[in-house]
């Protein structure tokens, strides 16, 4: 149930880093939003692939 509760705040992170990216075209804001968005996809990868005690 954790996971999926995760999976479901990364696609509305998206949604909403998205919605930004669309609407204020910088180049330098892309850049931002690109490392923002892979280090969050970093951490659910590490989260949901963690052994459980």
């Amino acid at each position: 149930m954790d996971r999926l509760i995760a999976a479901f705040a990364f696609a509305v992170f998206l949604g909403f880093v998205g919605i930004l990216a669309l609407e204020v075209p910088h180049v330098d804001l892309w850049a931002v939003i690109a490392i923002t968005v892979a280090l969050v996809a970093a951490d659910l990868v590490f989260a949901i692939f963690q052994p459980r005690d």
